[in-house]
């Protein structure tokens, strides 16, 4: 008697394990939502907190790796930031904001080599990115290669950025 009940509470437990690891998109982007409500008002850790659920509810919600990466970063915690934008990465290749996130990471860390891979690659999928073009001039810039900073940064305004004006002027660029 006592075998047969432990069966049946082992049939159960992995009937209930079973079901634990379903996705949910709904409750991961609900909780996705809250964690942005909280990043909006300063409070990273708590976001950092509904990005983790909301992952946790729906492991391919690739929108909450980069969300908590970028609050990582925000609590500097880059080692984990970058480990996030590298995840959705080698989960989904094409998927350039996590390319130009990691790169401007790397950029922060002083890794310009790295960055410059990442901005490369994120132009290679999206050739009409502005954000890749625009992060791209400043490892240019970091290098001392001002002209080819310049070309960036005019390329990111042709593509519509208003921002790149502003950077045009405040660094000389023609």
């Amino acid at each position: 008697m006592r075998r047969l009940f432990l069966t049946e509470l082992f049939c159960v437990f992995m009937f209930c394990s079973a079901f634990a690891q379903i996705p949910d998109p709904v409750l991961s982007n609900e909780s996705l939502k809250r964690g942005m409500i909280y990043f909006g008002q300063g409070n990273k850790k708590d976001a950092l907190k509904y990005f983790q659920m909301a992952i946790d509810a729906d492991s391919t919600n690739y929108d909450a790796w980069i969300k908590r990466g970028f609050t990582r970063g925000a609590l500097e915690d880059f080692s984990g930031e970058i480990s996030d934008y590298t995840f959705v990465i080698a989960k989904d290749p094409s998927h350039v904001h996590a390319y130009i996130s990691r790169g401007s990471a790397f950029r922060r860390l002083g890794n310009l080599s790295q960055a410059m891979s990442d901005f490369n690659r994120a132009l290679e999928i999206d050739p009409e990115n502005q954000e890749a073009y625009n992060n791209r001039g400043f490892v240019y810039k970091a290098q001392g290669n001002m002209e080819q900073a310049c070309q960036d940064w005019n390329s990111s305004r042709k593509l519509g950025n208003p921002e790149a004006k502003v950077i045009l002027k405040n660094n000389y660029c023609k």
